[in-house]
C-alpha cells in the first residue's frame, strides 16, 4: 500500500504536467507537430541531422518539419507515456498484493483500461488531423485520469493514515455533484472553444465586440456531427460559430461561479471553513486566469495556467466528494 500511495501521489503531479504540456502543444499550433504516431516523422525523437531533416520532408512532404512544433509534440508524448508506465505498476502492484482494499484495487485497474484508451485518442488526435470532438474528449480524459490519480493517493493515504473524517450531510453531496457536473460541462466549454480556434472570436471583455450578444450561429458552433476533414489545425468553422462557442463558454463561467461561491457559503456555514476557503481560492484563480485570456490576448503562460486551473478546481471537487466512498 505505501508503493502505491507514493506512486499515485507521483502520477497525479505529472498528471498536471502531462495536462500543461498538452496545454502548451495544442496553444502552440503544434499537434501536428510529429504527423505520425507514436514516432515523430518515423523517429524515436525528432530529426536533428539535416539529412534527417530531409529523410523527414520526403516521407510526409505534405507537413513539412518544423522544429519549433516538432519538440512540444514529442515532449508531451514521452511525458504521457511515463504518466502511462506509472498507472501500469500501480495496477500491477494492487493486483499483486492481496492486502489491498477491493475499492483501490478497482480504481487501480480502471485507470489501467483508462490510460490505454487515452493513448488510443492520442492516437486519432494526429491520425484525424486534430478533429475537434477527439482532441476535446482527449483533454477531457487526461483531466479525468489526474482526478482519479489523486483520489487514489488520498484513499491509499487516509488507510495508512488515521484523520477526522467529514462526514458530509447529503445535501452537501448534492451539491458536490452538482459542481462537479457544472465544472464538467465547463471544462468541455473551454475545450471546445480551444479545440475549434474560437478562443480569440471575443477580443474584448466583459463584452464581446462591443456588444453583449453579437451576431453568433450556435447551430453550427455545436454541431458535434461535423464530417472529418483534411486538417483542423486553424479551425474550419465560421466566425459567427466560433464566436457562438466563446459566449457559451463566457456564460458558462457565470453560472459555474455563482454555483460554487454558493457552495462555498454552504461549506463555510456548515463549519468546513477551510475547504470553503480553498473552493473559493481554487474559483477566484480561474476566474482571473480565464479574464486575463481575453485581456491579454491569450499568453501561453497564463491560458496553459487556465488549462490547470480548470484540473485543479474538478481534482478538489472530486476528492472532496469521493474520498470517503
Amino acid at each position: 500500500m505505501e508503493r502505491i500511495k507514493t506512486l499515485s501521489l507521483l502520477s497525479g503531479i505529472l498528471g498536471f504536467v502531462v495536462v500543461a504540456l498538452g496545454a502548451w502543444t495544442r496553444l502552440a499550433d503544434a499537434g501536428l507537430g510529429c504527423p505520425d504516431w507514436p514516432g515523430c516523422y518515423g523517429f524515436v525523437t525528432i530529426p536533428v541531422s539535416p539529412e534527417e531533416i530531409d529523410i523527414a520532408n520526403s516521407k510526409f512532404p505534405d507537413t513539412p518539419y518544423e522544429v519549433a512544433k516538432a519538440i512540444p509534440e514529442v515532449v508531451h508524448r514521452y511525458f504521457a507515456a511515463a504518466l502511462g508506465f506509472f498507472i501500469v505498476c500501480i495496477a500491477y502492484l494492487a493486483v499483486r498484493s492481496k492486502d489491498v482494499p477491493t475499492n483501490i484495487r478497482n480504481l487501480s485497474i480502471f485507470l489501467l483500461a483508462w490510460v490505454i484508451m487515452q493513448g488510443t485518442f492520442g492516437y486519432w488526435t494526429v491520425s484525424l488531423k486534430l478533429w475537434p470532438q477527439v482532441v476535446t474528449t482527449h483533454l477531457m480524459s487526461g483531466f479525468l485520469t489526474t482526478a482519479l490519480l489523486w483520489l487514489l493517493y488520498f484513499k491509499t493515504k487516509d488507510l495508512l493514515e488515521s484523520r477526522a473524517r467529514w462526514n458530509f450531510e447529503i445535501s452537501t453531496k448534492r451539491l458536490f455533484n452538482i459542481s462537479i457536473a457544472l465544472v464538467a460541462v465547463q471544462i468541455f466549454l473551454g475545450a471546445w472553444t480551444s479545440t475549434n480556434y474560437a478562443s480569440y472570436s471575443c477580443t474584448d471583455f466583459p463584452l464581446c465586440q462591443g456588444q453583449i450578444l453579437p451576431e453568433a450561429n450556435f447551430k453550427e458552433g455545436f454541431n458535434f456531427f461535423q464530417s472529418i476533414g483534411p486538417n483542423y489545425l486553424g479551425g474550419q468553422l465560421d466566425h459567427e460559430s466560433r464566436v457562438a462557442i466563446h459566449l457559451t463558454h463566457r456564460f458558462g463561467a457565470i453560472v459555474v461561479t455563482l454555483f460554487l461561491l454558493f457552495t462555498s457559503f454552504h461549506l463555510y456555514k456548515r463549519n468546513f471553513q477551510t475547504l470553503a476557503y480553498g473552493l473559493i481560492a481554487f474559483l477566484t484563480l480561474q476566474v482571473l486566469l480565464g479574464i486575463s485570456n481575453v485581456i491579454f490576448a491569450l499568453p501561453l503562460l497564463i491560458a496553459v495556467g487556465h488549462n490547470l486551473g480548470g484540473l485543479l478546481l474538478i481534482t478538489y471537487l472530486g476528492v472532496l466528494r469521493l474520498r470517503e466512498h
